[in-house]
C-alpha cells in the first residue's frame, strides 16, 4: 500500500508491506497551492517505481490525507489555509497518475482514528485527539464511534477562539487556539518578541528549559490557551482520554507535564481525564493513510 501525508511544511509517503514493514518511504517540502498536488504526485510515483519484484503487487491502493476542510467522498481538498490551495481535486488525477484507487481523507482525522484504533487510544471508546503540527485539529471518537460532523468536518479545534482580538490566524480570524499554540506559531511569537529567528517551536522549547525568560513566556501562553481549549472539550465530551500527537507532542513531560496541571485547575465540573502522548509521534497520519488504504475506508 502507498500511504502518503501531506502536512504543512512537508510531504512524507511509504510503501508498506502486507506485515506492516516499510518498503520505500521520502518526504519533499510541500509547495504552496495547486504545486503541491504535483510534488505529491512525483514522490508517490518515485516510491512505487522504486518497489520492485513481488513486492510491486502490494502496491494496489492508495491512502492519502491532507489538511483543512476535505470532501473524502469526492477526494477534493476544499481548503487549507496552512497550504492555500481551493476546490482542489486529488484523488482522480492521483488515480490516473499512480493507476491504482486512491483514498482521500482529513489528515487529523485519520492520525486520531489511528491511535484509536492501534495506538495509544485502543481499548477506549471516548478519546479525543489532537495534532500539535503546523497547524492544530482534533479527531473525536464517542461511544466508540468515529465522528464525522452532520454538516461538515468535525475537530477544527484549532479554530476555536481562545483569546478574542489575539493574533491572526491564516483562517482570517483572531486569536483562534492555532494562532496561539500550533509550534508554527509558538516560533514566530519568540521571534516576535526576542527579535531572533528560530528554526520551530523545538529551538523555543530549548530556550525556555535553559531559563530564556522570553522562551519561558511564550511556552506557558502556549499551554495556558492549550489548557483553555481542552477544558472546553473536557466539559462538552468528558472523553476518557485526551491524546497529543503532532511535531509539538515529542515535547513529553515539558509539554505533558504542565498541561495536565493547568487543565486540572481549570476544570471543576467533571473529571479530568488522562492526557497522554500519542503512541505513532508525528507519524500518526502517515501510519493511519496506511491503515485507510488496507482496510479501504475509516470508520470504527
Amino acid at each position: 500500500m502507498l500511504a502518503v501525508d501531506v502536512g504543512g511544511t512537508t510531504i512524507k509517503a511509504e510503501v508498506v508491506g502486507g506485515r506492516g514493514d516499510v518498503l520505500a518511504a521520502g518526504v519533499r517540502p510541500t509547495p504552496r497551492g495547486e504545486d503541491a498536488l504535483a510534488a505529491v504526485s512525483r514522490l508517490g510515483r518515485s516510491l512505487i517505481d522504486e518497489v520492485e519484484g513481488e513486492s510491486r503487487g502490494q502496491v494496489s491502493r492508495a491512502g492519502l490525507v491532507v489538511p483543512g476542510i476535505v470532501d473524502r467522498c469526492r477526494g477534493v481538498g476544499v481548503s487549507s489555509a496552512n497550504i492555500g490551495w481551493r476546490d482542489l481535486a486529488l484523488g482522480s488525477p492521483l488515480e490516473t497518475a499512480w493507476g491504482m484507487p486512491v483514498l482521500v481523507d482529513h489528515d487529523v482525522t485519520i492520525a486520531g482514528w489511528a491511535e484509536w484504533q492501534v495506538g495509544a487510544g485502543r481499548d477506549c471508546d471516548d478519546v479525543f485527539f489532537v495534532a500539535l503540527g503546523t497547524g492544530v485539529a482534533a479527531s473525536i471518537v464517542a461511544g466508540g464511534q468515529l465522528l464525522r460532523g452532520g454538516l461538515g468536518q468535525a475537530g477544527e479545534f484549532g479554530h476555536v477562539v481562545v483569546r478574542p482580538g489575539g493574533p491572526l490566524c491564516g483562517c482570517g480570524g483572531r486569536g483562534c487556539l492555532e494562532a496561539v499554540a500550533s509550534a508554527a506559531s509558538i516560533a514566530r511569537a519568540y521571534s516576535a518578541v526576542s527579535r531572533r529567528q528560530v528554526e520551530g517551536a523545538a529551538d523555543v522549547l530549548a530556550a525556555a528549559m535553559a531559563r530564556d525568560p522570553l522562551a519561558v513566556s511564550v511556552w506557558d501562553e502556549a499551554i495556558a490557551a492549550l489548557a483553555d481549549g481542552l477544558t472546553v472539550v473536557v466539559n462538552l465530551l468528558s472523553p476518557a482520554r485526551i491524546v497529543l500527537g503532532g511535531g509539538l507532542a515529542v515535547a513529553g513531560d515539558a509539554l505533558i507535564g504542565p498541561l495536565c496541571e493547568a487543565v486540572s485547575r481549570r476544570a471543576d465540573m467533571v473529571p479530568v481525564p488522562d492526557i497522554v502522548a500519542a503512541e505513532f509521534g508525528a507519524r500518526a497520519a502517515l501510519v493511519g493513510a496506511a491503515l485507510l488504504a488496507r482496510r479501504g475506508g475509516a470508520e470504527d
